[in-house]
C-alpha cells in the first residue's frame, strides 16, 4: 500500500528552505534525504567547525548546502519553511520559537517518523530502565515473527527508511524527554517506566520534564494503550488523563489487573486472578528494577504476542550491553559485565541485584567521588574484591576503614591491567559465585569510554579456558 502521508510530504519539500539543527546521529541521514528531494538546506551546529566530522562537512559542501557553526549559529536561523531540531536543541529555544511564530514548522526526525509511519508504533520513555524495556519489547516481537524497526535513542535513525516500511511492521522507539516535549503525536502503545527528577539542568522545571514524559500518550485516542508504573506516584496519576486503555505494572502491589513481580515470580493479573508467567531464577536479567522492566515489556506486548513466546524471548534475553550483561558461565561461575557502573551508586545497584556471593572487579578513573557508601554493600554481598586503576587505593581504603576494629580480614587484590584482574578473579572465584565487573569509576584512565572498557572485558572473559 502506498504511503500517502510520506508522498504528500516529499512532493511538497522540493525548493523549500529546510534547516537542520545539529550534525548528530539522528540528523546526518537527513542531509542525503533532503538533497535527493531537491530542498534548499542550511545545516546549523553550535560546535566550532574545526571540531566537526570532516567527511560530513565535505558532503554538505558537495551538495551546495550552507553550513553555519559556532556558539552564535542559531542567530542566523531566519526565513525557513521547516526546521528539524536535534534532541539537544529544545523547542523552548528563543530562535526556534521566533521562527515558529513567523510560520515555520518546527519538528524532528522522530516526530516526522511518527507522522508518516504506515505501521504500529510502540514508544518507551522513563527516567530509568527505558533502554532495557525498549530492547526487550523489540526482542519479544522479533521472536514472534514481526518485522521490527528499533529507533529513537537506540538503533538507527528511521525517518529516511520509512518508505520501505510495511503496514504489518512494528516500530519500537526509545524516547527521551527532549524528543517528546513538543510532540503532537503519540505511539499507539506507550510505556512509561517511571518518572523521577532528571535533566533539570536542561529543563526549565521538574513540571516541564513531567509534561514532556506525559506527551508520550497525550495524543492517543480510545484505541491507544499506555503501560504505567503503579509504584511511581507520578506515573500512577497519569492514568487519570489517559484516553485509551491503561495497564499497570508493579513490584510492590498485588494488583487486581496488570503485570506484577511478586516473591520471585512475574504474574499476569486479571479480575483478581493471578497467573504465574515466569520464575525470575530462569532468566539472565538480575535485580528488581529489571524485573519491573520485564513486567512493562509483557504488558506492552500482551495483545500482540502469546505468553509462551514472551517467556521464550525473556529467557533468551541477556540484557542491554554493559548493563548487568550476562557474558558467560565457566566452571560454575557466572560472569557479568556492568561497565556502565561508573559511580559508587551504580555499582551498589549492581551488587544488590544478586543473591549469590560476588567477586567484584572494580576501579578506574578518579572523578573525585566519595567511595564510603560502597563499603557496606561490599562487606555484605562480596566475597573478594579485585581492584585496578586510579581509584583502587580509594576503594581499598574504605573497605579497610569499615573493617577497622573488627575481626574481619577482607580479601582485596590489586592488579595493573584488566587482563590481570580477570585472570585473578578466575583464580579466586568459587563455583556458584558471580564475577561482577562494575568499576564504580569512569574509564578514562585506560579506555575511551565505558563501552570500549566493557567490550574489552567481554573479549578477555570469552577467551578464558
Amino acid at each position: 500500500m502506498e504511503n500517502l502521508k510520506l508522498k504528500a510530504f516529499e512532493s511538497n519539500i522540493k525548493g523549500k528552505r529546510v534547516a537542520i539543527i545539529g550534525i548528530g546521529v539522528s540528523n546526518i541521514p537527513l542531509i542525503d534525504y533532503f538533497h535527493d528531494l531537491g530542498a534548499r538546506v542550511t545545516v546549523f551546529d553550535e560546535i566550532d567547525k574545526a571540531l566537526l566530522d570532516k567527511d560530513i562537512i565535505k558532503k554538505i559542501n558537495d551538495y551546495g548546502f550552507d553550513l553555519v557553526t559556532g556558539s552564535n549559529a542559531l542567530h542566523f536561523l531566519r526565513g525557513f519553511n521547516i526546521i528539524f531540531r536535534s534532541p539537544s536543541c529544545l523547542p523552548t529555544t528563543l530562535q526556534l520559537k521566533s521562527e515558529q511564530k513567523r510560520g515555520a514548522i518546527v519538528t524532528s526526525e522522530i516526530e516526522m517518523l511518527m507522522n508518516t509511519c504506515p505501521c504500529k508504533v510502540i514508544g518507551v520513555t522513563g527516567s530509568d530502565g527505558k533502554t532495557t524495556t525498549t530492547t526487550l519489547i523489540y526482542e519479544i516481537l522479533k521472536k514472534a515473527g514481526y518485522n521490527c524497526h528499533l529507533g529513537g535513542n537506540i538503533g538507527v535513525p528511521l525517518f529516511t527508511k520509512v518508505k520501505d516500511f510495511k503496514e504489518d511492521d512494528i516500530v519500537i522507539l526509545e524516547l527521551s524527554s527532549f524528543q517528546l516535549m513538543d510532540m503532537e503525536v503519540s505511539p499507539e502503545i506507550s510505556v512509561i517506566t517511571n518518572v523521577s527528577p532528571n535533566h533539570l539542568d536542561k529543563h526549565s522545571s521538574y513540571e516541564e520534564y513531567i509534561e514532556a514524559k506525559k506527551s508520550i500518550f497525550a495524543y492517543q485516542d480510545k484505541s491507544g494503550k499506555v503501560v504505567l508504573n503503579y509504584d511511581n506516584d507520578i506515573t500512577r496519576e497519569f492514568a487519570k488523563d489517559a484516553e485509551g486503555k491503561v495497564v499497570f505494572f508493579s513490584s510492590k502491589s498485588k494488583l487486581a489487573d496488570g503485570v506484577i513481580y511478586d516473591d520471585g515470580i512475574i504474574k499476569e493479573c486479571e479480575d483478581g486472578v493471578r497467573k504465574h508467567i515466569l520464575d525470575t531464577k530462569e532468566i539472565h536479567l538480575r535485580g528488581v528494577h529489571n524485573f519491573e522492566n520485564i513486567c512493562a515489556a509483557i504488558a506492552a506486548t500482551s495483545d500482540l504476542v502469546d505468553t509462551k513466546t514472551q517467556i521464550e524471548a525473556i529467557k533468551e534475553f541477556k540484557g542491554v550491553e554493559h548493563r548487568l550483561e550476562f557474558v558467560r558461565e565457566l566452571n560454575g561461575v557466572k560472569w557479568y559485565n556492568d561497565s556502565i557502573g561508573t559511580s559508587p551508586s551504580r555499582t551498589i545497584a549492581g551488587l544488590n541485584s544478586f543473591d549469590e556471593k560476588i567477586v567484584l572487579i572494580a576501579g578506574g578513573y578518579d572523578k573525585n567521588l566519595d567511595y564510603t557508601p560502597l563499603a557496606k554493600p561490599i562487606l555484605e554481598k562480596v566475597s573478594k574484591v579485585v581492584l585496578l586503576g586510579r581509584t583502587a587505593t580509594k576503594i581499598a581504603d574504605v573497605i579497610l576503614k569499615a573493617t577497622a576494629g573488627t575481626d574481619i580480614v577482607f580479601p582485596v587484590y590489586k592488579c595493573t591491567t584488566l587482563e590481570q584482574a580477570v585472570q585473578r578473579a578466575q583464580n579466586i572465584a568459587k563455583e556458584g559465585e558471580i564475577v561482577l565487573f562494575s568499576p564504580a569509576s569512569a574509564s578514562f584512565d585506560m579506555f575511551k569510554n565505558f563501552a570500549e572498557r566493557g567490550k574489552k572485558f567481554k573479549e578477555i572473559v570469552n577467551n578464558l579456558k
